[in-house]
């Protein structure tokens, strides 16, 4: 379902604790949320959808190649590190080279985080996917942590594909939902999320209008 979204491009710069106003303590993730350029407006009568697209980040201009130097010049910007572009039926009401901060939130609203996430490495299916393991009692020899069973001998003989096993873990875009923004300081271009968020310190993430929650 086509909605208005607002949306901003920022870093994770790791996470806290701050006192609430019932005198509680509260976890919180803090972003550097921005500030943000437009880049492109993306428009149903040229692209055939509505967007906008955001740039973030200082990047040395010679490390960016020509079709990205091009684009970039054409917005009349900067070279950026990062670009995305946020979904929104409300794209026209941007300009390019617009500049985007965290004030486009408020205290108390919901948010989705998108970011890639800590990656594992190969992990067992214990660490992956949650699986109790074998009996630590009798009749278990030292494979505690195996998994077990995969499939079935002569029928069908084989191991259906999506079957949970051992694997690399982690590296993978996450979403987390309905997360509450606990503080805006539009002066730091700073974002006060409450809870965690998807990825290691100083991995981009993606703050955007809550999909399924009220705005």
């Amino acid at each position: 379902m086509e909605r208005a979204v607002k949306g901003i491009i920022g870093e994770k710069l790791g996470m806290t604790q701050v006192w609430d106003d019932q005198n509680q303590v509260v976890p919180v993730t803090v972003i550097q949320a921005g500030p943000c350029v437009v880049t492109q407006v993306r428009t149903p009568a040229t692209d055939g959808y509505s967007a906008v697209q955001l740039a973030y980040g200082q990047v040395d201009p010679r490390r960016v190649n020509k079709p990205d130097a091009g684009h970039f010049k054409k917005a009349g910007v900067t070279p950026r590190k990062h670009v995305a572009e946020i979904r929104t039926t409300d794209a026209v009401d941007y300009t390019v080279g617009q500049e985007i901060g965290p004030d486009v939130f408020e205290a108390g609203q919901l948010v989705d985080v998108t970011a890639t996430s800590r990656g594992k490495g190969f992990a067992g299916g214990m660490k992956r996917h949650g699986f109790h393991g074998l009996r630590a009692s009798h009749g278990v020899e030292r494979k505690h942590r195996s998994p077990g069973s995969v499939s079935a001998g002569t029928t069908p003989g084989r191991t259906f594909p999506g079957k949970k096993m051992p694997g690399r873990m982690g590296g993978e875009r996450v979403t987390t939902q309905n997360l509450t923004v606990h503080k805006v300081d539009p002066s730091q271009n700073l974002l006060f999320i409450q809870g965690s968020v998807p990825g290691p310190v100083g991995a981009m993430v993606i703050v955007r209008t809550a999909a399924k929650g009220a705005a």
